[in-house]
C-alpha cells in the first residue's frame, strides 16, 4: 500500500476506533481540545492528518500512533547479519551502517602456544567480556578482563587480545572504521 492510500484511510480508520468505542465527537473534542468540526473533516477524509491532530488522538484512545492509524508492517525487526570466521576467532556484526561507530559480537578460540604480537592503529576500542576471560596486552600492561568488565583504550597504543586461559572468551566490541580495517571486521 503507498503513502496516499495509508493516508486515505486514516480518516476511516479514526471513524471506526471512536464508533467501536461509542464515544461522540464531543467527548473527542473535549478529551482532545480538537473542534468538532475539524474532528469531522479528518474522519470524513476532507482534512488532512498531521501529527498535531493525531497524537493527542493517540491519547485519547490510548493507542499507540502507529495502530491508530493503521500503519503497515514495518517488517522484521531482526538484525540477520553473517558470522564471520577467521582462524579461531568468530566476528558477529550487530550493526549494518556502513561508516561511522559498528559494534560486534566476538568469539575467540584458546590459540595454543600463539606468541602475542601487538599492534597499533588509528581508533578507539570498547570492549565488553561477556564470558570467558581476556587476555589483553597494552603497552606494557598484561591484563586478564573478567565477564562483566568493560575497557576502553586508544588504539595507537600497542594492544593484542586472546584467552586468559584455555577456554574460549565472548566479548562485545564497538569499532571506528579504523578498527574494521585493523581486525579485518567486514
Amino acid at each position: 500500500m503507498d503513502d496516499a492510500s495509508i493516508l486515505a484511510n486514516v480518516g476511516p480508520r479514526l471513524r471506526a476506533v471512536r464508533q467501536e468505542r461509542d464515544i461522540t465527537l464531543t467527548a473527542v473534542a473535549d478529551a482532545t481540545g480538537i473542534s468538532v468540526s475539524t474532528l469531522s473533516r479528518l474522519e470524513g477524509g476532507e482534512r488532512k492528518p498531521t501529527l498535531e491532530l493525531l497524537l493527542p488522538l493517540a491519547r485519547a484512545y490510548g493507542m499507540p500512533l502507529d495502530e491508530l492509524v493503521d500503519a503497515p508492517d514495518v517488517g522484521d525487526p531482526r538484525v540477520r547479519l553473517k558470522p564471520q570466521r577467521h582462524g579461531s576467532t568468530t566476528i558477529v556484526p550487530l550493526t549494518r551502517r556502513a561508516g561511522g561507530l559498528r559494534s560486534f559480537k566476538v568469539v575467540l578460540g584458546p590459540r595454543r602456544n600463539e606468541v602475542p604480537q601487538p599492534r597499533s592503529h588509528e581508533g578507539y576500542h570498547w570492549l565488553y567480556v561477556l564470558d570467558g576471560r581476556l587476555r589483553l596486552i597494552l603497552g606494557e600492561r598484561d591484563l586478564v578482563i573478567a565477564p562483566g568488565e568493560v575497557i576502553e583504550f586508544d588504539t595507537r597504543l600497542p594492544h593484542w587480545f586472546g584467552c586468559a586461559d584455555d577456554r574460549p572468551v565472548e566479548y562485545l566490541a564497538i569499532y571506528g572504521p579504523q578498527g574494521e580495517k585493523a581486525h579485518h571486521v567486514g
